[in-house]
């Protein structure tokens, strides 16, 4: 496959609010139909510190790179680097999970409703961790990740307060992403009256589970999930396509969805949906700066797309891209509109689109 220009990492904005290119029209009209969307997160929430630095030399004390601190900043991860996504992407959004009474919390909590998330369904557990990932970046690469979490199962109280919390914020959105992390926010009585609750109103439900909790999820709309997940919800190996089929088809079975959503990397993505024949998007060949977080910009612009009236083929092919231009930006990131549109010219000139 041709590559595309291999630009820096912060695209250069613009406006493109008119067709530029051919084929662009769809685009601007399922984007723009993103505006104003209410969308519920439901999910893990912590906060990703990055600390930025060169190396130019190698510690004395063990062979490992000395960083030289050059700076450090803070955003919102996890299922808050969803909402992050969702509000990038033109749409209002609401979320529910929890996070510890302490600073790194508030923080969290800050961050969010600077960007004008509705952070009314957030449970504050005092006495537990909110949990934080530090990563410390040299040269635009990763050298390490620090985590500090709790991986015990949360208080019951905490679990009622979040059925509650997010039973509640069901009846004011127009689509629901479960964004799991499997950090425990998730069990049976939430993801359950999520499902019914949206089910009443017509709501899309689109969840981006850990395999372990895939049992939890029967009745959403949509699944979607990376290879090595696929693999391990799935049961089946998928070096190839038939295999890849087999295990977009058992797992449509297993999980009762109507769409399956199997993203691979350098091989694209793949949905399957029920009596429909699959379909298959190549990946978006740009220089690749960092992958974290390209899964939840997959996820938040796939619910929006299905919620705005596109088929799964239509949001897969948006996401798609929404993924190609979020992977050549640094750290955790999110994409709007005009980087999202950008990218697709750059594709369309190169032949690619």
């Amino acid at each position: 496959m041709m590559s595309i220009s291999e630009t820096e990492n912060t695209l250069p904005r613009e406006s493109a609010r008119e067709p530029a290119v051919k084929g662009e029209e769809r685009w601007l009209k399922l984007l723009g139909a993103f505006a104003g969307a209410r969308v519920l997160v439901v999910g893990d929430m912590m906060l990703d510190r990055f600390i930025w630095g060169k190396v130019s030399r190698i510690s004395p004390e063990a062979p490992v790179p000395v960083v030289d601190v050059e700076r450090e900043s803070v955003q919102p991860g996890g299922a808050s680097n969803v909402v992050n996504n969702v509000v990038a992407l033109g749409a209002r959004a609401y979320m529910v999970g929890v996070v510890g009474g302490d600073d790194e919390g508030r923080q969290l909590l800050g961050e969010l409703s600077a960007t004008g998330v509705d952070v009314s369904g957030v449970v504050i557990a005092e006495g537990l961790p909110t949990t934080l990932k530090t990563r410390i970046v040299a040269h635009s690469q990763q050298v390490v990740r620090v985590d500090r979490e709790r991986r015990a199962p949360l208080p019951e109280e905490v679990h009622q307060r979040l059925a509650d919390a997010a039973a509640g914020e069901c009846e004011r959105v127009d689509a629901v992403i479960i964004s799991d992390y499997d950090k425990g926010v998730l069990d049976e009585r939430l993801v359950s009256g999520v499902v019914r609750a949206a089910a009443r109103r017509g709501v899309p439900v689109v969840a981006n589970p850990k395999p372990k909790n895939l049992s939890l999820l029967h009745g959403v709309t949509a699944i979607s999930l990376n290879h090595t997940e696929a693999q391990a919800a799935s049961g089946l190996m998928i070096p190839d396509e038939e295999s890849l089929e087999r295990a977009g088809r058992k797992l449509l079975e297993d999980t009762g969805a109507r769409h399956i959503l199997i993203t691979m990397g350098g091989r694209g993505l793949a949905v399957f949906s029920k009596g429909a024949p699959s379909f298959r998007a190549p990946a978006v060949e740009v220089p690749v700066y960092d992958v974290a977080g390209a899964g939840d910009t997959v996820v938040s612009t796939f619910t929006l797309a299905i919620h705005a009236g596109a088929d799964a083929h239509a949001a897969a092919e948006l996401a798609n891209i929404a993924a190609g231009a979020v992977v050549r930006k640094v750290g955790v990131a999110t994409v709007d509109e005009d980087e999202i549109l950008l990218l697709y010219r750059e594709l369309h000139a190169a032949g690619l689109a």
